[in-house]
């Protein structure tokens, strides 16, 4: 039996939340609604600049699996934080939502704790503006594996492939997972990680078991402005692609089976985590057995749960929406 439901391999990113107008965003020098990456001193002045700040453990695929987590599945993370107030902060910040944080923050590590500077505007587009920190530097010996090869699924940060290490982080979890019986899959992440790792990208899509993406990133995939192009030409290299829209319904296809799921028009007060969410809702339905159509549904619920307040992680309980629209 699995040791884990689900396990997530990703950047342990402190995120840092506030709220700012388009006018803050234009002083600060800050590009609206896209993830930048930053140094060090950058990082520090924009800290020094947030007024009312929140923060809370985040990471892209750490928020996913803290939805599972949240959903009542057995969950582990595997992500390196250095031994400082940060790493500290997020190692408990992981294991307050029932997740297993599988790796010791990392004593007198040579980089401090990553952390992300998310400004919201008031229609709801985050601006996040990341230090990557230790977290880059996950390695093989970062992943046990009995807790890789324990997993049903895997999901894997795009993210991470930035370094070679994490590279080779995700090839040994992947197998370990793939041969003891589970599903590994990755997050596109986003474009322009999709445009630095394009043809690693696409070996992965022919040899994991499902990949997820948005429309913007199976477009840059396949270097095409035509999604229905880019989509066809991943069925037939993958065993299951998801894209999401922003709004418009969501495609999943596998093998001969293409569904379409609707997504209801709801008001943002905080874009931050929707596709994280997304993939939580939609993982938690691959997980328990649930049809393509229910699971993209499961979803698009999740995604809608967290983009109606601050914060990249559900606030209410969203087993309680499945069950309420019939999908339990």
């Amino acid at each position: 039996m699995s040791k884990y439901q689900a396990v997530g391999i990703g950047n342990a990113v402190v995120d840092v939340i506030c709220q700012s107008d388009d006018a803050f965003l234009s002083r600060m020098g800050i590009d609206k609604g896209i993830m930048q990456l930053i140094e060090q001193d950058r990082g520090e002045a924009l800290y020094g600049a947030m007024e009312n700040r929140r923060q809370m453990a985040g990471g892209s695929v750490a928020n996913t699996i803290a939805g599972l987590g949240a959903l009542g599945l057995e969950t582990g993370f595997i992500g390196r934080v250095c031994d400082d107030e940060l790493g500290r902060f997020y190692a408990k910040g992981m294991a307050d939502v029932g997740c297993d944080f599988v790796n010791t923050p990392v004593a007198r590590g040579e980089l401090p704790t990553s952390r992300s500077m998310i400004f919201v505007s008031p229609d709801g587009e985050r601006s996040m503006n990341t230090y990557l920190g230790i977290s880059t530097e996950l390695s093989p010996e970062d992943v046990p594996g009995d807790v890789a090869g324990g997993a049903g699924l895997l999901f894997l940060e795009g993210y991470l492939y930035d370094k070679p290490k994490g590279k080779a982080a995700f090839t040994e979890a992947a197998r370990a997972c793939r041969a003891g019986g589970g599903m590994a899959g990755i997050s596109l992440s986003d474009p322009f990680c999709v445009d630095r790792h394009r043809s690693d990208f696409r070996t992965l899509v022919r040899e994991l078991d499902y990949v997820i993406g948005n429309e913007h990133e199976w477009r840059s995939l396949y270097e095409t402005d035509d999604l229905g192009a880019a989509l066809e030409q991943a069925a037939t290299e993958s065993g299951l692609i998801v894209c999401t829209r922003s709004g418009d319904d969501v495609v999943i296809v596998r093998g001969a089976e293409m569904v379409r799921v609707d997504v209801d028009a709801v008001q943002p007060v905080d874009t931050t985590g929707a596709g994280d969410q997304f993939a939580a809702g939609f993982l938690y339905g691959l997980a328990t057995g649930q049809s393509l159509k229910v699971s993209g549904r499961m979803g698009c619920i999740a995604a809608a749960e967290v983009i109606g307040h601050y914060g990249a992680r559900p606030e209410t309980d969203v087993k309680a929406m499945f069950a309420a629209e019939g999908l339990l």
